[in-house]
């Protein structure tokens, strides 16, 4: 049978991620002498003997033994990912989302508590507010900027602690360090949605968080064509308790998806370089205009969060927000709709640049949002960035009413 391609072979030599994202997950030696790794669709899978098949529960980990867990194209990609994200194994899901909730569910029953940064993700909100507590698990949400102060949250029941740095919309970098090693102190499993910076910026399982959640729908596929998920682990028990409640939900993920985020992690470096770049110039124009409040940016040496990032971070991407000052909706609406490069739609790590509104206020409750003006999220794509300036000026042309 089909084995999965090994994780951290003793033979690699010591690569550096650059070229770690060329070599990861292939082997054009057992391929034909394919560059790629090639496709392998399949659900039913074929046993020469009756004896093969009673074991073929053994190859649910490592093996191919039943298209929904995961073919060769599928392994090879697992592999990749969890060499980049320098953990033990990565299991692969359908979505980003999906990725977020089983890696909660593998880990939490009735009865337990979960500290979630009040910067999450809105749909993690909503899968933790809504789904786990039917299933009788208790959310409370906490200051993202808390760092160690978080241990006075900690509960008897406190089985988990759900990170999100920097977070996606309001950009607050967390001290994940200091809150990874209390929960470590105290039996608690730390996750972390790792989607703004990629691997290749931040490798929160070194780290000393337990597991670290990857949206590839985003930067490590990079097209905007695909969606999958991706939950990488310190140990191979947190490994084996996702992959065994992912194979229950009957989640997985296509193995085309996995072809081509394979492919677009191949790039991934280059693109994160524009990313930063487009990123960086767009925010630092931003911050000289006169309609603008603040720029939300870690990596901008006035952000709350910049000696964090700094320290934790070995990049930025395209993704940051901006306060603006005037709050009214129907001129904002007017702005955003007069560009031509950036276009209004969710997600991001594409190649292309988006804008998005951002309502903050309406989530929030450790922390609440009482900063005036309207945010903005926007994401930088690979287009130049004298043309997204440009693009931005007609914008703001049309926010003043000009």
């Amino acid at each position: 049978m089909t084995a999965a391609i090994s994780i951290g072979s003793p033979t690699r030599e010591a690569l550096r991620d650059d070229t770690l994202l060329i070599h990861a997950g292939r082997d054009p030696r057992h391929q034909q002498g394919a560059v790629n790794p090639p496709i392998m669709r399949a659900s039913t899978i074929i046993f020469d003997t009756m004896e093969a098949y009673d074991r073929r529960k053994e190859l649910f980990y490592d093996g191919v033994s039943y298209g929904l867990y995961g073919t060769s194209t599928a392994h090879a990609l697992s592999a990749a990912i969890a060499e980049l994200e320098g953990g033990s194994r990565t299991v692969l899901t359908g979505s980003g989302t999906a990725a977020i909730a089983l890696a909660l569910t593998a880990i939490l029953q009735r009865g337990d508590h979960v500290l979630v940064a009040d910067s999450a993700y809105q749909n993690t909100r909503t899968f933790c507010d809504t789904t786990l507590a039917k299933f009788g698990v208790e959310t409370s949400y906490y200051d993202p900027t808390i760092g160690a102060g978080v241990e006075a949250l900690i509960r008897p029941n406190t089985r988990a602690i759900y990170m999100e740095s920097p977070g996606s919309l309001t950009f607050e970098v967390q001290d994940v360090p200091a809150i990874a090693s209390i929960a470590r102190r105290r039996g608690i499993v730390t996750l972390i949605d790792n989607s703004w910076a990629s691997p290749l910026y931040c490798k929160p399982l070194q780290l000393g968080v337990d597991v670290s959640i990857q949206p590839a729908t985003k930067y490590l596929s990079g097209h905007s064509d695909v969606l999958l998920g991706a939950v990488t682990t310190r140990d191979e028990a947190l490994f084996k308790a996702i992959k065994d409640i992912a194979g229950r939900f009957g989640s997985n993920a296509a193995p085309d998806d996995c072809y081509l985020v394979l492919r677009g992690m191949r790039s991934l470096a280059v693109r994160m370089e524009r990313h930063q770049a487009n990123g960086l110039a767009l925010a630092r124009w931003l911050e000289g205009r006169p309609e603008v409040a603040r720029v939300l940016h870690p990596s901008l040496p006035d952000d709350p969060g910049h000696e964090i990032w700094r320290r934790d971070f070995k990049g930025a991407s395209g993704l940051f927000g901006v306060l603006l000052r005037s709050d009214s909706r129907d001129a904002i609406a007017c702005m955003i709709e007069r560009c031509r490069l950036f276009k209004i739609g969710s997600s991001w790590g594409g190649f292309e640049s988006l804008i998005v509104p951002g309502y903050p206020q309406k989530a929030r409750t450790a922390r609440p949002w009482t900063e005036r003006g309207f945010l903005l999220r926007f994401h930088a794509g690979l287009e130049d960035a004298g043309d997204l300036i440009i693009d931005l000026e007609r914008a703001f042309a049309a926010l003043r009413g000009v």
